[in-house]
């Protein structure tokens, strides 16, 4: 009952070092180079073009949008029947004085040829990723601890979901995500010692943790493109060009079109109240109609919080062995907007359960600036403790000290 701080959650259990990690994928496939021998693996892709812009003088357009190996397979063979000079566009460098002027080939899908091959790759990779996102949706044989604690769980929704409600740690929506398993291996593997969004490097997974706890880097860099392969995003978007650029054009699309929407009238939502059935359309409405200060909206959240950590069903008052339990309890017996009397919430319920709790973060101080219970104004003047009484110390209180 006398909880004084707020709870951490508990440390993760170390994983086997076995654990695979995507530096282990995709396999040893190799790209081998259109002109000669050369080959590399497939992760190592960049060195590979670069060995083609320096040897052969070939430049492939929009490389990276490409499904990189059967591209490569295919214009390997084609340039071993014709010559590069029939595929490719020729730019002549802009040298001047002894240095000798050189061509430079262009292999783009401005060839009808190369656009067909790009379209059909990018296609087959769109269903095959869908393909995959189906087995995952419908693997009943996922079983998995959480990143943060030790609770596991069956199917990748329910992990994801849990992540994200009870930990404030969301990567997406499931139904965002393809390789979930590679993608919680990747996530593991950089736990142990790096924080996954300003990607800091430290000395052991303590620090780390209240590094991310106090920052609060409860989520991925985005900048960090070793994630994309795991956005179904990623293989939606357009021919020669990124997701971000076809959202780009979307928004664009929506300033240019707003006018077209000037006369639009929607309904208003209405808010309901958590003790009666009045409804009001604001929010401000709403709260001075149920007189919740912020700080009672504060008292609310920690009880509510407090209560659910305690196994005990906040509408009723009953206690249960287990969180499911008193979980299903409030759900089957429609206590789940069953609240008690305010006097029984409106007591001290000023420390947080749960550090850097997200939706106290949310509420809104709808009366900010007026003064209320807990915010004094400043006229009111602030009387010190009286201490006469305290003079006669023990010699080896901290008091005495200088």
């Amino acid at each position: 009952e006398g909880i004084l701080e707020p709870l951490t959650f508990p440390e993760l259990e170390a994983e086997s070092p076995n654990t695979p990690s995507l530096l282990q994928h995709p396999s040893d496939e190799l790209l081998v180079c259109l002109f000669c021998s050369e080959s590399v693996p497939l992760l190592q892709r960049d060195t590979l073009f670069r060995h083609l812009l320096l040897d052969h003088k070939l430049v492939i357009a929009d490389v990276k949008l490409i499904a990189n190996l059967p591209y490569m397979v295919y214009w390997k063979g084609r340039l071993l029947e014709q010559p590069v000079t029939d595929f490719c566009s020729v730019i002549k460098t802009n040298s001047t004085g002894p240095v000798k002027q050189e061509d430079y080939f262009v292999l783009c899908d401005v060839l009808p040829e190369d656009r067909i091959l790009r379209e059909r790759l990018q296609q087959e990779r769109l269903e095959e990723v869908l393909e995959q996102q189906q087995k995952e949706r419908d693997d009943c044989c996922f079983h998995r601890l959480c990143l943060f604690c030790s609770e596991e769980f069956t199917g990748n929704a329910s992990l994801l979901n849990h992540m994200a409600r009870d930990h404030s740690f969301s990567i997406g929506l499931p139904d965002n995500i393809v390789y979930c398993n590679e993608f919680l291996d990747t996530l593991q593997c950089k736990l142990d010692l790096q924080c996954l969004y300003c990607e800091k490097m430290f000395r052991d997974k303590t620090t780390l943790k209240d590094h991310m706890r106090k920052k609060a880097h409860r989520r991925i860099n985005a900048n960090n493109h070793e994630y994309d392969r795991f956005y179904v995003i990623n293989y939606l978007q357009e021919l020669g060009k990124t997701w971000e650029d076809v959202q780009s054009e979307d928004d664009q699309d929506l300033i240019d079109d707003e006018d077209d929407w000037s006369d639009w009238q929607a309904h208003p939502l209405s808010a309901v109240c958590l003790f009666c059935d009045h409804q009001s359309e604001t929010m401000d409405q709403i709260y001075t109609h149920m007189k919740l200060k912020f700080y009672q909206q504060v008292k609310l959240v920690n009880f509510i919080r407090r209560h659910i950590h305690q196994g005990c069903c906040y509408g009723c008052q009953e206690k249960f062995d287990s969180r499911a339990d008193m979980l299903n309890h409030i759900v089957s017996e429609g206590h789940v907007m069953k609240l008690p009397q305010m006097s029984t919430w409106d007591q001290p319920y000023y420390f947080p359960t749960y550090e850097n709790d997200a939706l106290l973060c949310t509420l809104s101080d709808s009366n900010e600036g007026e003064g209320d219970d807990m915010c004094p104004s400043e006229d009111i003047p602030v009387i010190a403790e009286d201490i006469s009484n305290l003079r006669v110390l023990k010699p080896n209180s901290f008091l005495n000290q200088p």
